[in-house]
């Protein structure tokens, strides 16, 4: 493992994500559709308001009040309702497939009883509800990155998110200056998207 991350501003909210992979894999799956420091700030207000952020703790959670803790003011996501439900699904996937451990995503042998490479790896994330490919992708480039994650193949399996010295993610946010280069790069990338359109 690298240093402490730097992808919200809040130092607990940070401290959070930089010591356990399963809040770090929840901040993922909310960055859509939502400010990316502020969707990685959710699972401290899911620890704050649950008690935990363990995956059996989240899974097991009633689904009525985990909605309620995820709404409430301030929410953990714009549309807090339905990210309650992926957030426990995700959770029961990590229980049923990984016994809890989310990294064994990217630690248990492959078929060839190898290191899984970052294909392999690749595929697990995607298979996870909620993990389009893209988010797969990004979330591979910001274990590459920012956690020392690397199997073998990792870059090529990330696409473009695993290119060095890039700015598209917040694989690539370690500072303020650098979420401000990443809200560059997607707002241009948007502005080219409308322009084919």
């Amino acid at each position: 493992m690298t240093g402490t991350l730097w992808l919200t501003g809040d130092a607990e909210a940070d401290q959070l994500l930089t010591d356990d992979p399963f809040a770090l894999l929840v901040g993922m799956l909310l960055d859509q559709q939502y400010p990316m420091e502020a969707a990685f700030a959710g699972p401290r207000k899911i620890l704050d308001r649950l008690g935990s952020i363990d995956p059996h703790a989240v899974a097991e959670a009633d689904p009525d009040e985990f909605v309620a803790l995820a709404t409430q003011t301030p929410a953990i996501h714009r549309y807090g309702r339905s990210m309650a439900g992926r957030i426990q699904a995700v959770a029961r996937a990590v229980v049923e497939e990984y016994d809890g451990d989310v990294t064994r995503i990217w630690t248990d042998p492959g078929a060839s009883g190898e290191a899984p490479t970052g294909t392999e790896v690749l595929r697990r994330l995607h298979a996870l509800p909620g993990f389009g490919e893209q988010k797969a992708k990004i979330f591979l480039a910001l274990l590459g990155k920012q956690r020392g994650v690397r199997p073998a193949g990792w870059r090529e399996a990330a696409g473009h998110y695993g290119d060095e010295g890039s700015h598209r993610s917040i694989a690539d946010v370690t500072s303020p200056e650098s979420l401000a280069k990443v809200r560059e790069f997607k707002k241009a990338a948007k502005a080219a998207a409308r322009a084919k359109a």
